[in-house]
């Protein structure tokens, strides 16, 4: 990404869903509140990739928060990424942290966390969690909310 962020591809316009995570195009616009400490979260609950040994579909729920430095991501943008997987085969550990990456990559926010809670197959649920660092010093950051899977009952 350059120091200058590129007007957003998508806002505005009609998108079509990319063919894989690598050509998904995340837009980022200039932060609103630069110089302002605060975080962001977005939370993707049906999120669908596919396991790479069987082909199967795995769900998730994920939640990201980053408190942002000089630019913000564009959230129609990061539906798309975030669709882009439905075709994708990773295992849990790969997508999850190569999602948060990538946006700390790209974007460089001041601290970014993603945490993913994956359904059970069989019968394992396993949740994942990255972050850039530790979080900047004031910055209020709330629990995920997503409790562990306890099954039916």
């Amino acid at each position: 990404m350059s120091d200058t962020p590129s007007p957003p591809l998508h806002l505005g316009r009609q998108s079509a869903l990319p063919a894989s995570p690598e050509q998904a195009i995340l837009d980022y616009v200039p932060n609103p509140r630069r110089g302002t400490l605060y975080l962001v979260r977005f939370a993707a609950p049906e999120f669908t990739s596919l396991c790479p040994v069987t082909g199967q579909p795995d769900f998730a729920h994920l939640v990201i928060d980053y408190a942002p430095g000089e630019t913000i991501v564009e959230s129609k943008s990061l539906k798309l990424f975030l669709g882009a997987f439905r075709n994708h085969c990773g295992f849990h550990e790969d997508v999850t942290v190569g999602i948060g990456q990538r946006l700390c990559d790209e974007m460089r926010p001041l601290w970014l966390r993603i945490g993913g809670y994956w359904y059970p197959r069989g019968g394992i649920p396993i949740d994942v969690f990255w972050q850039s660092g530790p979080a900047p010093a004031g910055l209020w950051v709330p629990d995920q909310g997503v409790p562990g899977y306890r099954g039916r009952g």
